[in-house]
């Protein structure tokens, strides 16, 4: 009798100790559930919270997003993102040593005259349009490219094909607006004055003419608005032959007292084959030849 009451109770400590067990296992269960919810259902989060993952003992796997990128790196002064350059525009480099102004270019006041009004009518002297630091365009004046230009300049670009020379306008016309995002850009990066040398004003620029042509070599993207375009074949050869078909060197080396800019190998100004086949070979600038220094 004593034993079978022994049994009874062992049989209900067991019984009541299964149900414990039962219970914390339950309870466990639950808890893990409702932290699982806590983490979005992640399982990996919820995990390696608890101290389960195995992110110690094994390298994570690398996201889409992290494939091939490259460490940002913050742009030196000079430096422009090209996403952040507007369509077809080139940086202008810092000028060389070599284009460093002379004592007299120094003294040179940058050409423009303070205070004054942008026009109502364009300037042309000569049944020439002139566009400088003393002869600017009204801000409505919008001509686009010219065309007899692009004409002129498709023939001449053919023709240095002949000598495996691939020439391409890479700038041409601009409107009053855009210069004005070019030119504050520019500003604010280098300041008024260096500015002033190398980019117009609003209202001042010969590119606004639709007259004016930065000219570049495909694949040589390296040398355009480069005074070392000047220094390529390609260059030389546009150099000695861009008169024949009405084109200018509008920015000569040691003329900036005159023309208001530094020394641009790369900006050519369409004028007509007679003034420029003239302008040529007097070796002079386009304000030497109307008479407007």
């Amino acid at each position: 009798m004593k034993r079978r009451q022994d049994r009874r109770r062992k049989s209900k400590k067991q019984s009541t100790g299964l149900k414990a067990m039962l219970l914390i296992v339950v309870a466990a269960i639950v808890g893990l559930i409702i932290w699982m919810g806590t983490n979005d259902w992640d399982v990996e989060k919820t995990l390696e919270q608890a101290g389960l993952s195995n992110a110690d003992n094994e390298l994570p796997e690398a996201s889409p997003d992290s494939e091939d990128k490259a460490p940002e790196k913050s742009l030196e002064k000079g430096e422009e993102d090209e996403q952040n350059l507007p369509p077809a525009e080139v940086e202008p480099e810092e000028p060389s040593k070599e284009e460093q102004p002379s004592k007299e270019e120094q003294s040179f006041d940058g050409g423009y005259v303070e205070g004054q009004k942008l026009p109502s009518k364009p300037t042309y002297v000569k049944n020439i349009l002139i566009a400088n630091k003393k002869y600017p365009l009204p801000e409505t004046f919008a001509p686009g490219e010219n065309k007899e230009a692009r004409a002129a300049f498709e023939e001449m670009a053919a023709e240095a094909q002949l000598s495996s020379y691939n020439l391409t306008a890479f700038s041409t016309y601009r409107s009053y607006d855009y210069q004005v995002t070019l030119y504050n850009r520019y500003a604010d990066r280098d300041g008024v004055e260096a500015a002033d040398r190398y980019s117009a004003r609003p209202g001042y620029s010969e590119h606004q003419t639709g007259l004016a042509f930065d000219i570049g070599e495909v694949n040589h993207e390296k040398h355009w608005a480069s005074s070392s375009f000047g220094t390529t074949e390609a260059g030389k050869w546009l150099l000695a032959n861009a008169h024949r078909y009405g084109f200018i060197l509008r920015y000569p080396n040691h003329k900036e007292q005159i023309t208001g800019y530094m020394h641009e190998a790369w900006h050519y100004r369409y004028v007509g084959k007679p003034i420029a086949e003239e302008i040529f070979k007097k070796n002079i600038t386009l304000e030497e030849y109307l008479g407007v220094e």
